[in-house]
């Protein structure tokens, strides 16, 4: 898919794509209402982050050593401060805090940001693999004879020539979000799918690609408070179908792409389900 944008609206046309975006769209506005929602977002969208890291980090496999990765090692790396955690002893812990970095760094990224689309990639690859990978590799796509090792399912990662080329029609689709001439949920499922198809960076593609998709459903309007937890919606389910939906997607074929909008959308509806969660828990004072 060298040219995404003016595809995109053929999209919903696909078998069952569009009562999935419907569907999701009435579920983000069922929860944009919430009552616990009028005064307290950002209480809300902080645990939003919080369940988001979490989850994020469970789609990467990491998990502390001698322990499970709960939201409660999440707030603690939130609340203690990151510093110093690139240099923990236990590798793993140091990959959370990289996902903890990336998904906090969402807050921050709006509408005048997405305009410089390459900038919010960077940004965010930065706060993925600060201390895990040498400088002249954060915040930059790969460079000729630099390979990535991630999702090695889906078969090699595209050479420099493709790279480029895609990942410019990605920039295109962020960009578009801003001035609206986008489907936000499809615009957030399809540079997820690309940023992971893709693999622009050496690692922390699928923490990227996760962060980013939070971002583009905020900005976009279809998650305006940033409470809803997408990456919850890709990990609820052990991540199976996850992992399945998007090696359909670069398998190619509207099958494929069928499939992974469908996965997506419904993300999206699990996702609302847990920021009702969190704001019901707002709302009766029982946040961990």
């Amino acid at each position: 898919m060298t040219d995404l944008l003016p595809a995109l609206h053929q999209l919903a046309e696909l078998p069952g794509v569009q009562d999935g975006v419907d569907e999701a769209r009435e579920a983000c506005t069922r929860l944009r209402w919430h009552q616990a929602l009028r005064r307290r977002i950002p209480e809300a969208a902080a645990e939003s982050r919080v369940r988001g890291a979490t989850a994020s980090a469970m789609l990467e496999g990491a998990e502390p050593a001698g322990s499970t990765l709960s939201t409660a090692v999440v707030r603690d790396l939130v609340r203690g401060g990151l510093e110093g955690q690139e240099r923990a002893d236990d590798p793993v812990l140091r990959v959370v805090a990289g996902v903890v970095r990336a998904t906090a760094a969402t807050e921050h990224l709006g509408a005048s940001h997405l305009r410089s689309p390459a900038q919010v990639l960077a940004s965010l690859h930065a706060a993925a693999t600060g201390g895990l990978l040498p400088m002249a590799q954060v915040g930059r796509p790969r460079a000729a004879g630099e390979t990535c090792l991630e999702w090695t399912e889906l078969g090699p990662a595209p050479g420099p020539d493709e790279l480029r080329e895609r990942l410019a029609a990605v920039h295109d689709l962020l960009a578009a979000v801003v001035d609206g001439g986008a489907p936000t949920l499809l615009v957030a499922a399809v540079a997820h799918a690309e940023i992971v198809a893709v693999r622009p960076f050496v690692t922390g593609n699928g923490v990227v690609a996760r962060a980013l998709e939070r971002v583009v459903l905020r900005v976009g309007g279809l998650d305006p408070t940033g409470v809803a937890v997408p990456e919850v919606g890709h990990a609820d389910r052990a991540g199976t179908d996850y992992r399945g939906a998007l090696g359909a997607y670069v398998s190619g074929g509207p099958d494929g792409l069928r499939l992974w909008l469908l996965h997506s959308a419904d993300a999206v509806v699990r996702a609302a389900a847990e920021g009702t969660r969190i704001a019901d828990a707002v709302l009766a004072g029982r946040l961990g």
